[in-house]
């Protein structure tokens, strides 16, 4: 059984897209989408820094953009067929596409608004994450939840990652959840 995963924001990294534009058509297809988008993908993908692509309005086409090169690589879809997809955070959208919910152009379009939208709620409040690594589940979320703390994502056993104010994630690396290593 083939099973298509894609990977959430933060995956990516200066240059990632270089080596897929390589393949036949897909310097095409990624310059096709960055129209439809208005973001210029072959760009931040092959000569953007680091901190160009962390921005969420781009890091995330930027990321969906590679998993449907990647899926392309392997051929045809309906094809291929595989018997399950999966995608954490904006990977879902990836996997939307993977699995025909979405073709490529509304996956990317979506993405970019979606992109766009967290950038600009973002940028109300500064505002970051961090990974709790230990612990009992249910004692950090209760601390995190005492410091106005969210539980953005619970990764599985011993990782949850905390979101909130710059200043409430610093009184949490003050104060840490008995058994968590920060």
């Amino acid at each position: 059984m083939l099973v298509l995963v894609a990977p959430g924001q933060g995956a990516q990294t200066p240059g990632f897209l270089t080596p897929w534009l390589e393949l036949p058509g897909a310097a095409d297809r990624v310059a096709a989408w960055s129209d439809a988008i208005g973001l210029d993908l072959v760009h931040y993908g092959t000569q953007a820094d680091a901190d160009a692509i962390r921005d969420t309005a781009v890091a995330q086409p930027l990321l969906v953009a590679a998993g449907l090169l990647s899926a392309a690589a392997l051929g045809d879809m309906s094809e291929i067929a595989p018997g399950a997809v999966a995608g954490h955070s904006v990977g879902e959208i990836t996997a939307a596409a993977f699995a025909g919910v979405l073709d490529d152009t509304a996956a990317l379009g979506l993405v970019r608004k979606r992109g766009l939208a967290m950038a600009d709620a973002a940028a109300v409040t500064e505002t970051g994450m961090a990974a709790l690594l230990g612990g009992d589940p249910e004692t950090s979320v209760a601390h995190l939840e005492k410091l106005g703390l969210s539980p953005a994502n619970i990764n599985g056993a011993g990782q949850i990652v905390a979101a909130g104010t710059l200043e409430q994630l610093a009184a949490l690396a003050e104060d840490k959840p008995e058994g968590v290593r920060k």
